[in-house]
């Protein structure tokens, strides 16, 4: 078993540990010297790493997606980790366990797909629940989704992520249908299940999480529509009507075309979908936020650009590691007096 694994170091240890290589990039110092600027992962999280010299010997000796074996100096830097990489060797990939570095979910696969064949099941809604079975009947997009994470980065990025997600948001559209009942619950799950299905084929997960061409020139959005389209063919008797309201919770589930819908939700459904997804997935952000920063100083955590903003480490804010006591506390001045007027009574004694 591969150790340490990033969520294990802390700051001011000399690290020797294999990782994957997420980004490697050249940069040149103000000298004109190139440097290496890498962002190092395992399943447990990633780490910011800065190789200063040296850089010619190792610079073409391993790319993107290699897995390297480095010994360097772990600190803290502008508040985040950053390890200063003094050797490194690229390593074969028949020496590491892959499982040791593609982050999972801690929930079981099976345990979570059993889940959502239960989500399916309670759907009542005839038509709306052929159209879900005949989606995931389909082996290769079943296990596709049992497998993809739910973004790259922004929330749920890790194996087992989309359908964790999936199953969060169903928990949170049954809790939210019953507070409105005027809501459509059939068609909130359908729509929770439906959403994100083009990330099947929008998300590479091979080594490290990427976009495919697919996904880089048409986003998952469309991809969905495809698939969901290409199920519906072979459901001659679902009503067209409900097949656009479906299609239309999928295309506005972002909410606004600066975030990617090509519509904003116009029925009641879909503005909760939107709001439900949106909720989720910055929950998530949160706490791997708050996890991944848990080891550096301070009641805040780094900047997220994902979700504009830092996060409050709360336990820490409300119970603050005590102030050192130091061994010989300085006397404090009398009650009104400046340290500079005990310092001049004093001289005048002095000359008296």
């Amino acid at each position: 078993m591969k150790s340490p694994y990033v969520s294990e170091l802390e700051p001011n240890q000399t690290v020797q540990a294999t990782f994957l290589v997420h980004s490697k990039d050249v940069r040149q110092k103000k000298s004109g010297d190139c440097y290496l600027s890498l962002l190092l992962a395992d399943r447990t999280g990633e780490l910011d790493a800065k190789m200063w010299d040296n850089v010619a010997d190792v610079m073409e000796t391993f790319a993107r997606n290699d897995f390297v074996r480095v010994k360097g100096l772990l600190q803290i830097h502008q508040n985040r980790l950053q390890l200063t990489v003094h050797k490194m060797q690229k390593v074969d990939e028949r020496e590491v366990d892959f499982s040791d570095y593609f982050p999972a979910s801690r929930r079981d696969p099976g345990e979570m797909f059993a889940e959502f064949g239960r989500e399916i099941a309670a759907v009542a809604n005839p038509h709306l629940k052929a159209l879900i079975e005949a989606v995931f009947a389909d082996e290769e997009i079943a296990s596709r989704f049992r497998a993809a994470p739910a973004g790259k980065q922004i929330h749920h990025a890790y194996l087992g992520g989309l359908l964790e997600h999936v199953l969060s948001l169903c928990r949170l559209a049954r809790l939210a249908a019953g507070h409105y009942p005027d809501i459509d619950v059939d068609l909130l799950i359908a729509g929770a299940l439906l959403h994100d299905l083009g990330k099947i084929h929008e998300l590479t997960y091979e080594r490290s999480f990427g976009y495919s061409d697919e996904g880089q020139l048409l986003g998952h959005i469309v991809i969905g529509l495809r698939l969901i389209d290409e199920k519906l063919r072979a459901l001659p008797g679902f009503p067209p009507r409900l097949a656009t309201l479906v299609e239309h919770l999928i295309v506005s589930h972002h909410g606004a075309p600066e975030f990617g819908s090509p519509r904003t939700p116009m029925l009641p459904e879909a503005l909760l979908l939107h709001h439900l997804d949106n909720l989720d997935s910055k929950m998530e952000n949160m706490r791997a936020l708050l996890e991944k920063d848990s080891l550096v100083a301070g009641c805040w955590t780094a900047y997220s650009p994902a979700i504009e903003r830092s996060v409050l480490k709360k336990e820490r804010y409300l119970n603050p590691d005590p102030p050192a006591v130091p061994s010989s506390p300085p006397s404090t001045p009398a009650r009104g007096h400046s340290e500079f007027a005990d310092k001049l009574l004093g001289a005048i004694r002095e000359e008296s």
